[in-house]
Formats: C-alpha cells, sequence, structure tokens
C-alpha cells in the first residue's frame, strides 16, 4: 500500500470514528492527510469507497486479532468476549465502526452495509465454530445470541456504561455452560 493511501485510511479511519462518516468531508480528509486532491481520486474513485476501505481495514484486523486468540471452543470464546469488554471499556472508544457505520447508511443493498453484513455473519460464524468444536448442543442459535451480546458490547461500551457491558458479557457467557 502508498504511503499516501495510508495516510488517507489513517485519517479517513480518526475521523470518521471520532465524529461519523457523513459530518467528514473529503476536503478535510485530504487536508488532515496532507495530500492532493488528484492523490485522493487516484486511490479512491469516491467518499464511498473510502469508507468501505475502512471498514475493510476494520475488519481485517479484528479478524486477525481473534482468530488468533489460541483458546479452542468455550475458552476461546471467553478471551474473545474478555478482549471485547477490555476495549469496549477503554479509552477513546465510540462504539463498533460498523453498527455506527450501519446507521449512516441505512440501505441494506449499500456496498458498506454489505461490508457491516460480512463482518457479523464472519462473527457468529466463528463463534459457532468454535461452539461446535466445543460440543455446544445448540451452536448456531448460540452464535446469534452472542452476536447480540457482542453488538450491545459495543452500544453500551460506546456510551460509556462499562457495568452493563461487564454484566452482559457474564449473562451471556452462562449460555456456553
Amino acid at each position: 500500500m502508498s504511503a499516501a493511501r495510508e495516510r488517507l485510511l489513517d485519517t479517513a479511519t480518526r475521523l470518521f470514528y471520532a465524529e461519523g462518516v457523513h459530518t467528514v468531508g473529503i476536503d478535510r480528509i485530504i487536508a488532515e492527510a496532507g495530500i492532493a486532491k488528484a492523490t485522493f481520486y487516484r486511490h479512491f474513485k469516491t467518499k464511498e469507497d473510502l469508507v468501505v476501505a475502512y471498514l475493510q481495514r476494520e475488519y481485517d484486523r479484528q479478524r486477525e486479532t481473534l482468530e488468533a486468540i489460541p483458546e479452542p471452543g468455550i475458552d476461546g470464546i471467553t478471551t474473545i468476549f474478555d478482549t471485547l469488554v477490555a476495549i469496549s471499556c477503554g479509552p477513546g472508544f465510540r462504539g463498533c465502526p460498523f453498527l455506527n457505520a450501519a446507521v449512516e447508511f441505512p440501505d441494506p443493498t449499500h456496498p458498506v452495509r454489505r461490508v457491516v453484513d460480512d463482518y457479523r455473519t464472519w462473527f457468529r460464524d466463528l463463534m459457532a465454530t468454535r461452539l461446535r468444536a466445543a460440543g455446544h448442543p445448540t451452536p448456531d442459535d448460540t452464535a446469534r445470541a452472542l452476536l447480540l451480546t457482542r453488538d450491545g458490547v459495543t452500544i453500551s461500551g460506546g456510551v460509556g456504561d462499562t457495568a452493563t457491558v461487564r454484566a452482559g458479557i457474564a449473562a451471556a457467557l452462562t449460555l456456553l455452560a
């Protein structure tokens, strides 16, 4: 990846996450990234292409982090949720970038929403795979409940409700027994 593209993505990530996608214009991203407008358009045809790239990079980062958790089955799921608690209750957390983007792009056929849907499907499948490996009796339904818990954790963490984050995780993990 070129240095200019990397700067654009880094700048867009910081601004989109902190302020929202629709409130941040291309001119601001270009100025803060310190690149020419032509350079922007050499890397991204539209702002929506940049938004998709931002979400795809976050998806790749999270997938790499969570799939690298070595514990199998239930222990791995517990570690994944411990990681989500640490992130969601940490400084600067402003909610899930995927759910934040989904709110700003309500059309389910929009390319941004396809990345959001792909991420959520991946997370649910990751949970189901680990549950199956542990011999859980209802891996698919429990994986859906864990996805819902993950979504709730990121929303509650985003509004600073760490008590609800911790209580929600504890309650969800009882489904694993």
